[in-house]
């Protein structure tokens, strides 16, 4: 464990100052993510109108909502899928793959100093525009239960990625295909709309699919109330069922990652 820590210790590190470079990109996502939230608080003001809740949301609880999903986005942003798709279309995972390091362990740890930089220069600032200038409670139902779900949002968002890109090991391109989840992603994760405001079918649907454990969950952690497809749980109850979604989808990572490098040793022979 001393040594897993001291490898993602320095590869985040080096990530952090790799990317440091190009913070200026950082902070074109500050200006995104308020005008973002602006839409949202005009569109949903609209659909409202002088209706006092809908679905179970009053209108301060979804503006409240996407106040933290935006945010949440911020901490558990991935791009493993197109890193991991870049080295094997090129052939450096070649040099990975010769290394006493399982790439996912190190392509984590580069997460976390990717988004290191991005709590620093995206989640902070747009922290701040949020409560001071738009004046947003963005004080969470339990500060503890939501450092727990972030966390493991961070996980599912990196696995869900981290299996994208061991498909390029047999597709030449995987671009579409990656496009394609992604679109899915934000429409199922309820980053575009609450889930609560999908079919009934389709919210039970959720419960056996990684995307909702990505925003929505943790979002509803931040509220303090959790329901979907008619089942209401407590928030220990979803963030328990968080963390079994998030051991499924380890484990297929796992088994994903040993037949990809099962036919990339195959390839090389």
């Amino acid at each position: 464990m001393t040594r897993q820590w001291d490898v993602m210790r320095a590869v985040s590190v080096v990530t952090y100052k790799e990317w440091a470079a190009y913070r200026t990109h950082s902070l074109v996502s500050v200006f995104v993510g308020p005008v973002y939230f602006v839409v949202q608080y005009f569109v949903w003001t609209a659909v409202y109108g002088g209706t006092d809740t809908l679905h179970g949301l009053e209108l301060t609880q979804m503006i409240r909502y996407f106040g933290a999903a935006t945010l949440i986005g911020y901490l558990t942003m991935d791009f493993a899928d197109w890193n991991l798709s870049m080295l094997v279309r090129t052939g450096r995972y070649l040099t990975f793959a010769l290394r006493p390091l399982h790439h996912r362990f190190f392509a984590l740890s580069q997460k976390v100093g990717h988004r290191a930089l991005g709590f620093v220069f995206e989640f902070l600032p747009c922290l701040l525009i949020f409560v001071l200038l738009f004046r947003v409670d963005m004080r969470p139902a339990s500060v503890g239960w939501l450092l727990v779900t972030v966390a493991l949002a961070f996980l599912m968002g990196f696995y869900v990625r981290y299996c994208l890109g061991l498909v390029s090991f047999w597709l030449v391109d995987s671009g579409g295909l990656r496009a394609a989840i992604s679109v899915l992603s934000g429409f199922l994760s309820g980053a575009l709309i609450p889930l609560v405001f999908f079919p009934h079918w389709l919210q039970v649907l959720q419960f056996f699919l990684p995307f909702q454990y990505m925003v929505y969950v943790p979002a509803m952690v931040f509220t303090g109330a959790y329901s979907l497809g008619s089942i209401e749980l407590s928030i220990p109850q979803v963030v328990g069922c968080q963390a079994a979604a998030v051991a499924v989808m380890f484990l297929l990572s796992e088994m994903l990652y040993r037949a990809a490098t099962r036919r990339f040793t195959d390839a090389n022979n």
